[in-house]
């Protein structure tokens, strides 16, 4: 991570004052006191653990819920206690734990209690919920109850992602049993029904604000520093910074591209962090659309595009190219791309494919860096002969795009660009791209066997070096489908008012209700 002070300079002047607060919908005046104002990149979908629909709804949801340990924040992945006053694993298949006494529920749901640990556990495992976290708990057999505070995880099998990703990742928050057994369906969207965490839901206003205020039943242990944090849905960092700039926020998260105009520039009062990002950018092909059925036609619109080109265009020289959807740094990463920039290639192969004169829409979430990559790619395209129409549409629309409970949209989709967050565990990158996720989250809808297989075999392979090759094959056969092309990595920058002391983790994300005043 990398921290840097600014001096006194305006930043942003002229014309782009004129984008305003009236298009992120923060209030003009400055709020003194006790009240955190922080921008999220995306409104709230779905707060259950279960069903999460991003890192949008999943920092929200962190400062609502207990886990029984958590991520650290600081510079190094890691995790710690929360719930948990015990935890131990016993052996490669059994976790002992013994909860805190004392946790609450709101809503008068009595106390947190083992009977929720195995509740919520299990009902992420459960196939008949249809969680798409299931793979979190791929292993788990069942929960063993002993007293109201204490219990035993016990799993099929040995599972290697169980202490970086799932226990203090999504699938590993605890829900009350109680207030989840009297909802319908046993699931919720954005009104939980009890929360055991340091912050409550005191408002939302849907696109606008999310507000967040302390929980008076919370007996955590920590205090939260702030009386209040009002949540801004800001999609577009531009926006984010002007408001940044006008005083409206007191951090957010700004776009790569406008990473040296800070530096060089820089503004009174404030702190720019760097961290380097564990998420993953690739642009997709649905290889079920009759246009691209043919792998030949998607292996030459891969050779077709500079991802080199499209990086600097989009971040402006502060990211660098992917070699898959493995970070450096995390077990699997690849070392080189399969396949790279040759447009001769493209277009003999497109000539050899009957494919000349092919018309295409590449749909992508409408930011400004989306915009421009997909400016040079409908460039690069149309180079070779491929005729691509732009389609950027709001977060509401393209997080639905490609899921096949939310209608018919998929059928039509031709090219994206993706954008997902991951943890510090490959097979987070991985699990998004298996046969049962096609229609859910795999909107190539790619399906390999031997895929699946891997990603089944390197959950349970405790040894890194064996587990590094498996998902080394896994990226392999995912580019030689020709339905993916890696982009990059991205890295994430953030600015901050030096009133404040930020709690991040080592890739960046907030932990909202962790954040304090600087000292």
């Amino acid at each position: 991570m990398k921290t840097l002070n600014l001096k006194r300079r305006h930043f942003l002047a002229g014309s782009a004052a004129t984008i305003g607060l009236g298009m992120v919908g923060l209030p003009t005046a400055w709020a003194e006191g006790k009240t955190l104002k922080i921008r999220n990149y995306a409104d709230i979908q779905n707060l259950d653990p279960a069903f999460n629909t991003a890192q949008a709804d999943a920092v929200i949801t962190d400062s609502l819920l207990l886990g029984l340990v958590r991520m650290k924040t600081g510079t190094e992945w890691g995790w710690e206690k929360e719930a948990a006053e015990e935890i131990e694993q016993v052996d490669p298949t059994h976790v002992r734990f013994k909860l805190k006494s004392g946790l609450k529920w709101s809503n008068g749901y009595g106390t947190l209690t083992a009977e929720d640990v195995k509740y919520s556990f299990e009902r992420v495992a459960n196939p008949k919920v249809q969680s798409p976290y299931i793979d979190d708990w791929a292993t788990l057999d069942h929960v063993e109850v002993h007293d109201e505070l204490s219990g035993t995880i016990v799993l099929k099998e040995p599972f290697a992602p169980l202490w970086t990703t799932t226990l203090p990742g999504w699938a590993g928050k605890i829900v009350s049993k109680a207030a989840m057994e009297k909802l319908p369906d046993q699931k919720f969207t954005t009104t939980m029904p009890a929360v055991s965490g340091p912050y409550m839901i005191k408002e939302w206003v849907p696109k606008q604000r999310l507000t967040l205020v302390r929980n008076p039943d919370y007996t955590g242990g920590e205090t939260a520093y702030y009386d209040q944090i009002e949540v801004y849905p800001i999609e577009d960092e531009k926006a984010a910074e002007i408001a940044f700039e006008s005083r409206d926020l007191d951090f957010t998260d700004i776009s790569l591209s406008s990473l040296k105009t800070y530096k060089d520039k820089g503004m009174q009062d404030a702190t720019i962090t760097e961290h380097p990002a564990l998420s993953y950018v690739w642009f997709g092909q649905n290889q079920e659309n009759p246009a691209l059925k043919d792998p030949k036609i998607r292996e030459a619109i891969q050779k077709a595009i500079d991802v080199n080109t499209v990086l600097d265009a989009a971040y402006f020289g502060a990211a660098t190219r992917a070699t898959g959807i493995i970070a450096p740094g995390l077990v699997g990463h690849r070392e080189a791309n399969l396949t790279n920039f040759d447009p001769d290639a493209a277009r003999e192969e497109l000539k050899a494919a009957g494919a000349e004169g092919l018309k295409l829409k590449l749909s992508f979430l409408n930011k400004a860096e989306w915009v421009a990559a997909a400016q040079v790619i409908q460039a690069n395209l149309a180079d070779v002969g491929v005729d691509v129409t732009l389609e950027p549409l709001d977060s509401g629309t393209f997080w639905t795009i490609g899921d096949e409970k939310s209608g018919n949209s998929w059928k039509d989709l031709q090219l994206l660009l993706g954008r997902f967050s991951m943890n510090p565990d490959p097979a987070w990158a991985t699990a998004w791209f298996t046969c049962k996720q096609v229609g859910v989250w795999d909107w190539e809808r790619f399906c390999s066997k031997e895929y699946d297989q891997l990603h089944e075999s390197g959950l349970r392979e405790l040894d890194p070096a064996k587990r590094g090759e498996m998902y080394v094959k896994m990226q392999d056969i995912m580019e030689k489908s020709g339905s993916y092309l890696f982009l990059t990595h991205e890295a994430t920058a953030a600015i901050y008012r030096n009133s404040v002391a930020p709690a991040l983790k080592p890739d960046g994300t907030a932990v909202l209700w962790r954040f304090g005043a600087a000292a």
